[in-house]
């Protein structure tokens, strides 16, 4: 067939550049398209009269001719069906001639002013001082990130042969299918419980006062002093600014004694109001050969303090048992919410398995709003089919380009809505009842409040309110008796910027797990203090939103920093039992004009027995 081509080129007065690779592709086309060797080379003719192209054909203009060519495929399928919509991502269903299969289980979609668009071919873009503005994506504009090659190819991978279900994906660059995505058994519909439910929708922020921020830090300094000595290991802490030659033991929080980074020498500890008055005192941390603080950190000290002005450490306590009961101190609403859910996997002897796709924001790259990463991410899991997928903010993301100029032509609402929503109402209805999405929310999204803890999204869908849920930020959730833990503030990339650490000669250095385990030891979704610049605290919301409840099984930290996945222990349980988390960072789905990495994880009735993989979109 490839000598038919060739000469149905030449019978038009065309000339061949690259000969071989050009046919090569020419075939694919054909055979994908079923299409005729002089129908394609009638659409050529249009596509380079179109563009002033000389009578060479080169192959650099092939990957611009496919797109021309999905785009007459698409004429013809919303000709035949107007009743349809679906985005640049549903182009490989057309490619593999899916739709002709699948096109009778796809549900009509809600009649919105989306649908009067659908059968234009141009969409008109109008400059605004300059940028381009625009509300849908003009159908033959080739982006970078469409023209990237390395697609869903696995960059890093934790247990890899812990699941046999695990998925071989090759980077084949010739593969403008992606049909190196496999289908797999149709999914059964998880369970879901919210254990976080605060803040509401719609509560009042910015009314915080300078009390509340002293009774937040003074709960942490006590609850941390009752959690070290319930657990038998510890005495009771007395006043650090004592001048004692006997080893004393205190409970306090690590403070900066002035503004800017915290440093090794001038470090102070601050303890409680009960023990100390409040009072803060130097603490010489000289003797350790290893240790990991930043400011806002509650740690007990054991060690001396000869004149009263400085205590001298001989050891750092860092990590509450994990015998010292949890809840004790929750608030009512919350404990009750952890009552139901122990009550609810006491009675469960099956073990627990759950498949996840995990993605945090931004979901569009920084030259469009076309959200193209979302659409490959929502057309890679139609064929994986997860249980669950966990999208992070920012969704519309207030440091976008186009949202900082103003240029938009909707509203931040209407975006959310009109990209998101629309398109994960798309996903469930293909993908049926078992399918269910999580929302979490950022400080970052434009359409949402800026506060933090943030309230979940008021997402008015009662037909799918099943299948499409919110949570707070941060929040805790349970499903398939899994309980996962998010948060999409960057606190690891804020406590990187402040810890200071020593560790021991020979020793290995595990950054990112040591600043993991900061939030699980802490039990705080975010124990810096002061908190970084650009999140904006509430400290009037913050007791109950902030604390981390239980030892989550995952725990998902949404960051800028590299990408990772660790199994990360929290010690042993009164009864020796060892108590593991797998904490995550899936990295941003869209990283600049680019791609960027999402997360697939599979968890197996423990973390050692589960198994992730890291991909790039």
């Amino acid at each position: 067939m490839e000598e038919e081509i060739k000469a149905e080129f030449l019978k038009n007065g065309f000339s061949l550049d690259d000969e071989a690779e050009i046919l090569n592709k020419c075939l694919t086309f054909c055979i994908q398209y079923s299409l005729s060797p002089s129908d394609l080379v009638s659409s050529w003719d249009v596509y380079s009269l179109n563009r002033g192209l000389q009578l060479t054909v080169q192959s650099s203009h092939m990957g611009a001719f496919l797109q021309q060519l999905q785009n007459e495929r698409r004429e013809d399928i919303v000709k035949k069906e107007p009743g349809l919509h679906f985005y640049s991502s549903d182009i490989s269903m057309m490619l593999n001639d899916e739709y002709e299969n699948t096109k009778e289980i796809i549900l009509g979609t809600p009649t919105d002013k989306r649908k009067t668009s659908q059968s234009e071919t141009i969409v008109s873009a109008r400059k605004t001082n300059g940028s381009i503005s625009t509300s849908r994506k003009h159908l033959e504009t080739i982006t970078p990130f469409g023209q990237r090659k390395s697609k869903f190819v696995v960059q890093f991978t934790l247990n890899e042969n812990a699941n046999g279900e695990s998925m071989k994906i090759e980077n084949d660059e010739e593969n403008l299918n992606d049909d190196i995505i496999k289908r797999v058994q149709p999914i059964k519909r998880c369970s879901l419980q919210i254990i976080s439910s605060q803040p509401e929708p719609g509560c009042r922020f910015m009314y915080d006062r300078t009390e509340n921020k002293f009774n937040f830090l003074e709960s942490r300094i006590k609850d941390h002093t009752t959690a070290l000595v319930a657990s038998g290991l510890h005495e009771e802490p007395t006043d650090p600014t004592v001048a004692s030659q006997r080893s004393v033991f205190a409970v306090g929080m690590i403070c900066c004694e002035e503004e800017g980074r915290l440093k090794e020498k001038p470090i102070l500890l601050q303890s409680s109001v009960e023990h100390s008055g409040g009072q803060r005192v130097r603490l010489d941390l000289q003797n350790l050969d290893h240790f990991s603080v930043f400011p806002g950190q509650v740690v007990g000290v054991e060690g001396h303090n000869p004149s009263g002005h400085c205590l001298i450490a001989s050891k750092i306590v860092d990590r509450i048992p994990l015998s010292a009961s949890s809840t004790e101190n929750l608030p009512p609403t919350k404990k009750q919410a952890m009552d139901q859910y122990l009550q609810s996997t006491s009675a469960v002897v099956a073990m627990p398995e759950l498949s996840l796709i995990i993605a945090a924001g931004p979901f569009t790259t920084v030259d469009n709003l076309f959200f193209e990463p979302l659409a490959e991410l929502l057309s890679y899991a139609r064929r994986k089919q997860p249980q669950l997928i966990i999208l992070l903010g920012p969704f519309i993301d207030s440091d976008h380009p186009e949202i900082k100029k103003g240029t938009v032509d909707r509203t931040f609402d209407e975006i959310f809505q009109d990209e998101i929503l629309a398109r994960l109402r798309d996903y469930v209805e293909y993908m049926g009842s078992a399918a269910r999405v999580i929302l979490v929310p950022s400080v970052r999204d434009a359409s949402h409040d800026f506060v933090y803890p943030q309230p979940a999204f008021d997402i008015q869908s009662p037909d799918l309110e099943h299948q499409i849920n919110s949570i707070t930020n941060p929040g805790i959730f349970c499903a398939n008796e899994v309980k996962v833990a998010c948060c999409t503030v960057d606190v690891l990339k804020q406590l990187s910027a402040e810890e200071i650490s020593r560790n021991p000669q020979g020793g290995s250095k595990q950054r990112m797990t040591t600043l993991a385990n900061h939030i699980l030891n802490q039990r705080s979704f975010y124990p810096l203090y002061p908190p970084a610049e650009g999140v904006p605290i509430d400290f009037s919301l913050a007791p109950e939103a902030l604390q981390m409840s239980t030892a989550p099984d995952i725990l998902i930290l949404p960051s800028d920093l590299a990408h990772f996945v660790r199994v990360i222990s929290l010690g042993e349980r009164s009864e020796g039992e060892e108590v593991k988390c797998i904490c995550v960072n899936p990295g941003r789905l869209s990283r600049g004009e680019g791609g960027g990495f999402f997360m697939e994880l599979n968890y197996h009735g423990s973390c050692d027995s589960s198994s992730a993989s890291v991909l790039r979109i």
